[in-house]
């Protein structure tokens, strides 16, 4: 498997992505013809750096051995530097009465902008049928060792919002105690909108004053800043890497925003730039990611190797993936971290 930049030519391949995903799960991946392949011509852009900082966005697929398009990750290079990025901050008021002898504490949810400017890991999809083995830690961590080779394309904090709670049915709790009294409108074409880009009605039709949270459902409650279930893999993925929770939840549905400074993610901090060596890794050999280096040639691939006098010895297969020979210069991690089990 391959994870590399996404090209025109993948744009049919994109669609049949798109339409697997259902009607919710994956906004930022409408299946929209028109809308990707304006997205896809924007990443190819990006990666020849033709494209400012606030409209990057370097779309990576996954690929098998056939050439075969299997999954999606994406990096957008800074959030609301060309419309408003919103978020809900989640706070606290206290009210109190000594005479009454009443102490309240009453969560309250603040309408802001404050992850602006920040690098965002998003649009991350795998087939169900590829699901196993190495798949999904490589198309994740493949963009963490793309931000360390090429850190000066980035903020220095990277974000990521997980997708919040629903049902089977794609309603959200959280949406229908709030959202839907000011959007009149389902989650789930509230949810499409904002990933086709249309992000004007949020500011037009949002309440900027806080809201307090004892006035939603109690479903509604209990879910601000949980994940979907089909989510908490991905989320356990990126804590390992560094990312936490830091009080910011998605103003449809309360999914939690994360966070982690782009120097202390684990593969960006962790990863080494080594020389290839072509032979027998061994079988006590580690799984790696491993990155030619490249930009708008990017390969990256993640097979067992050893590490041997500051070389990275791989077989003969993951060289041919990477297309790279021996003493070619590569960018490798673990592919897991330490506490992680492999």
């Amino acid at each position: 498997m391959i994870v590399r930049p996404v090209r025109s030519s993948d744009l049919p391949a994109l669609i049949e992505l798109a339409r697997s995903t259902g009607t919710t799960g994956l906004t930022t991946l409408p299946a929209n013809e028109e809308r990707l392949g304006h997205r896809v011509g924007w990443a190819e852009k990006s990666f020849r750096g033709e494209a400012e900082r606030g409209d990057t966005d370097y779309l990576f697929v996954l690929e098998n051995d056939e050439g075969l398009v299997v999954g999606i990750s994406a990096i957008a290079g800074a959030v609301g530097l060309r419309e408003p990025w919103y978020n809900y901050r989640v706070g606290l008021t206290v009210s109190a009465s000594q005479e009454l002898k009443i102490y309240r504490e009453i969560p309250t949810l603040f309408l802001a902008n404050d992850l602006t400017g920040n690098s965002e890991l998003c649009s991350l999809f795998l087939r169900s049928d590829y699901r196993s083995g190495l798949n999904g830690r490589l198309l994740s961590r493949a963009r963490m060792l793309f931000i360390a080779e090429f850190p000066e394309l980035f903020g220095k904090k990277i974000i990521a919002e997980m997708r919040g709670m629903s049902d089977e049915q794609g309603r959200s709790p959280f949406w229908e105690s709030l959202g839907r009294h000011f959007f009149k409108m389902e989650f789930s074409q509230a949810d499409y909108l904002t990933g086709v880009g249309n992000k004007s009605f949020i500011a037009e039709l949002m309440p900027k004053f806080p809201l307090y949270t004892c006035f939603l459902s109690e479903a509604a409650r209990s879910v601000i800043g949980r994940v979907h279930k089909d989510t908490e893999p991905a989320l356990a993925m990126l804590k390992q890497e560094g990312f936490n929770y830091q009080g910011y939840v998605d103003i449809f549905d309360a999914g939690p925003a994360i966070e982690c400074d782009t120097a202390k993610i684990r593969a960006v901090r962790e990863s080494q730039t080594l020389v290839l060596a072509v032979g027998t890794p061994g079988d006590d050999a580690t799984p790696f990611i491993i990155h030619n280096r490249k930009r708008d040639d990017c390969r990256i691939t993640a097979a067992p190797a050893r590490l041997a006098a500051g070389t990275l010895v791989v077989d003969p297969l993951t060289a041919k993936r990477l297309r790279m020979g021996v003493g070619d210069n590569v960018r490798a991690v673990p592919l897991s971290a330490s506490r992680e089990a492999h």
